[in-house]
């Protein structure tokens, strides 16, 4: 049996779990995750069969879909797909991935599927996804091993004088040239990532609420998140966090340089970052809860008495999120966040994430991809994750 028509399986008994009749998926991600592609399609599961139904490009999915081309139509038409397989059906419980779908498709949806109670599946699809095979441990393996050529460029690149948009691409080519797909997927309507975070002096005081962590200012305020125009300085701080996608699956990670040497209070202050972010990856352990998880952090913290830097934003707030499942997007469940209740399970991918800040020595992050396995945590991001002086000054 294919691994694809294996996960299939396992949504389909999910189904006849839920009680539910069908379900109708249109995201390209889910539809990779099932099939094996992502052109524009229809993914129609049934309790006991299931058919894929592409809109555009159908002669390339039939040769490289992970399904039997018998069970893939071409059909590009919603009214034709449900006429012929959604209209005599008893059981009118539809999933839908509803946290995806804009209003005026629920609102054509419901007109066509007369009768229908619209479900959202999008939960049991993520929930499905948390637990990763070895296929798709190996394929983050080799999206970590992109980032990696990352810092190698970084540490050959960085140096006073160059803007935080230069440096960008120079991690940018690298992660291209080694493997990086071009693109990085999360399952949000509007977050617009771009390549990823980068930040330096200054700028890494600014968060600009895009995500929440280190974010970067970007070059204007249409998009404030990933590199500007700014002057690297030296002895200033950069902090990096672009991540990569290989074969349709992410590596998340961030490091802290300094373009120059760095102040003995940023070291101090890093050094206190490694050190909670190493206790939280030796003692997370499948089964915890994500806010279990956060408490730690927290609790660690406030025993090396660095609660106040830990987690900081500028002013008096704390960000209250140290990480989120990586997979087939950059930002998936299970998320590392206070008061969520839901477990970690076993063979899980999860970016451990933090920072601290100290208004006198700046901003300093560290993330790494880490697969939580009830064998034993592993960093799968291999990068160093010392704090690296660059074109150290004489």
């Amino acid at each position: 049996m294919s691994r694809h028509l294996e996960r299939i399986k396992i949504f389909q008994r999910e189904l006849i779990k839920q009680g539910l009749g069908a379900a109708l998926l249109f995201y390209s991600r889910d539809i990779f995750y099932y099939t094996g592609i992502a052109q524009p399609a229809f993914l129609a599961v049934f309790p006991d069969d299931y058919r894929l139904f592409v809109r555009s490009g159908y002669p390339y999915a039939v040769q490289t879909a992970g399904i039997e081309a018998s069970h893939i139509s071409e059909e590009r038409r919603l009214d034709f797909i449900y006429q012929e397989y959604f209209s005599y059906l008893w059981n009118k419980r539809l999933g839908i991935e509803l946290d995806l779908l804009p209003a005026n498709n629920y609102l054509a949806y419901q007109k066509l599927f007369q009768g229908f109670e619209l479900q959202d599946v999008s939960p049991l699809i993520l929930k499905q996804r948390t637990v990763k095979t070895p296929y798709e441990i190996e394929q983050i393996r080799r999206a970590c091993r992109v980032v990696e050529t990352g810092q190698q460029a970084i540490q050959q690149g960085l140096r006073p004088g160059i803007t935080e948009l230069e440096l960008s691409a120079v991690i940018e080519n690298s992660h291209r040239l080694a493997g990086h797909e071009g693109g990085i997927f999360l399952r949000h309507p509007d977050l617009p990532l771009g390549m990823g975070p980068i930040s330096s002096g200054a700028n890494l005081g600014d968060f600009t609420g895009l995500v929440y962590s280190v974010s970067g200012v970007g070059l204007s305020t249409a998009l404030p998140i990933g590199p500007s125009n700014r002057i690297i300085d030296d002895g200033d701080p950069v902090v990096v966090d672009i991540p990569s996608m290989v074969n349709g699956y992410h590596a998340d990670q961030s490091r802290t340089y300094v373009a120059g040497r760095a102040t003995p209070r940023l070291k101090g202050l890093y050094a206190d970052l490694r050190e909670i972010s190493d206790y939280v990856i030796d003692t997370i352990k499948p089964g915890m809860g994500c806010d279990q998880v956060y408490d730690l952090a927290v609790e660690k913290a406030a025993e090396m008495r660095v609660e106040e830097q830990f987690l900081r934003f500028t002013g008096d707030s704390h960000c209250r999120l140290i990480g989120h499942g990586v997979g087939i997007e950059v930002n998936e469940p299970p998320v590392l966040i206070a008061n969520n209740r839901a477990t970690i399970p076993d063979s899980c991918v999860l970016a451990i994430e933090m920072h601290m800040l100290d208004k006198r020595a700046g901003v300093v992050k560290i993330e790494d991809t880490v697969l939580i396995s009830s064998a034993g945590n592993e960093i799968l991001t291999k990068a160093s994750r010392d704090l690296i002086e660059t074109a150290a000054a004489s």
